[in-house]
């Protein structure tokens, strides 16, 4: 293991690696490495002689020597050419990033996959997020794979399929007549309540240790370049946030082949868009979007803990934040999949349409290398079998019995 410490990202205050930990002011932690150990003890060769999964990263993940794994083998993602969609935008080297193939289809596996094997280590034996989605279905499969118990809060109106994943694994799930933050609350009060900890985005310091291994995974297809230009679809942010930290540790590490650094690209919809505003202002901080709506239900995050991180990003990338027309996220996830063949999720649509945009104010070149992340299987946005879930209103008193006995 080559974690030295957790550092707040607020503020730069230091915590022992060794204990369970959560946030600093209600703020992120960082996880720290001797990245000249690291150096030392693996090289880029090394690589390519471990099995093609997220944990050949093994030296830059927090997971000690001797814990057990929670995995559900999760392979090294497709990096996709698509000269069909970037030929539209008079662009030649647009890429796709297929993470919907991952073991519960979304990009959530990798945070997942980390994020419970240190929960499991430190012998937490009940956990509780909030969910819009996809991060649901992936704490329940890997909770049961700890043998864990899984506590879920979503919006009442996240697609079926996904409360219908949720509840396959075996998770005790609940629809919340508000919006993710209000679910997060709740996710919060169950740690005092029910004795659980709390996985909600950021919330814990290892989801995005998993998250990081995009970055690192698309160095190495690369060929230890980088893209130019990375547009990611951005609601609690750990994705965008994990791979920025990937990019600095592989420069620190010396593997890269070039001193370009991506220009990162916070996308949302208009219908929530808080980091675009707080962008646009110059503000360290977001503040919480009123009257959040939109279809990409993984972007539908009023206020995000992580949003100083995010932006902090963004700016040392020489990047940017834009939000795109609600309306248009249903006919740019027609045309993007049509155009590449894959199953193309509403975030990444918004990402699609970012594009154009982008390439119209020519802030995107034509001979730029841009980047797409399929967070997500397009799939899992359809109706299925309906579910009868318990409901849980915001307005009045919350009946933890009904709660704990489900569990």
């Amino acid at each position: 293991m080559f974690v030295t410490e957790l550092e707040s990202a607020l503020d730069g205050t230091k915590f022992p690696a060794n204990e369970l930990q959560t946030t600093h002011k209600d703020r992120p932690l960082w996880v720290r490495y001797d990245l000249e150990k690291v150096a030392a003890a693996l090289t880029k060769d090394d690589l390519s002689n471990r099995p093609a999964d997220i944990w050949r990263w093994r030296e830059l993940l927090p997971v000690p020597k001797n814990a057990k794994i929670i995995t559900l083998n999760e392979r090294i993602t497709s990096l996709i050419k698509t000269e069909s969609l970037g030929k539209d935008f008079g662009l030649s080297n647009v890429w796709i990033k297929d993470e919907s193939t991952l073991p519960t289809g979304s990009f959530k596996s990798r945070g997942m996959s980390v994020a419970i094997t240190m929960a499991a280590h430190f012998g937490v034996k009940r956990i509780a997020l909030p969910t819009a989605g996809n991060a649901g279905g992936a704490a329940a499969a890997y909770a049961r794979q700890a043998d864990m118990k899984c506590l879920v809060f979503m919006p009442e109106d996240t697609p079926v399929a996904n409360q219908y994943e949720t509840l396959s694994y075996g998770a005790s799930a609940f629809l919340v007549n508000g919006l993710i933050n209000d679910c997060g609350k709740i996710a919060a009060a169950a740690r005092e309540k029910l004795n659980c900890f709390n996985l909600s985005t950021l919330k814990e310091p290892y989801r995005i240790e998993g998250k990081k291994t995009m970055g690192l995974e698309l160095a190495q297809q690369f060929g230890w370049t980088l893209p130019d230009v990375i547009l990611y679809p951005t609601g609690g942010g750990t994705g965008l946030i994990g791979m920025w930290k990937a990019f600095k540790e592989l420069r620190a590490l010396g593997w890269l082949e070039t001193d370009v650094m991506p220009r990162m690209v916070a996308v949302q919809s208009d219908g929530c868009c808080p980091i675009v505003d707080a962008f646009k202002s110059g503000e360290r901080f977001a503040r919480p979007f009123q009257n959040a709506k939109t279809i990409a239900w993984g972007i539908r995050v009023p206020a995000a803990i992580g949003d100083f991180m995010i932006l902090e990003a963004i700016n040392e990338s020489h990047g940017t934040a834009i939000a795109v027309d609600e309306k248009m996220i249903d006919e740019w996830t027609k045309i993007s999949s049509e155009k590449t063949g894959l199953s193309i999720c509403p975030e990444t649509a918004a990402c699609v349409g970012a594009l154009e945009l982008l390439k119209n104010q020519n802030w995107i070149q034509p001979d730029d290398r841009v980047l797409i992340f399929n967070t997500a299987s397009g799939q899992k946005y359809k109706d299925s079998k309906k579910v009868e879930l318990p409901k849980i209103n915001i307005h009045e008193e919350i009946d933890w019995e009904m709660i704990e006995a489900s569990l």
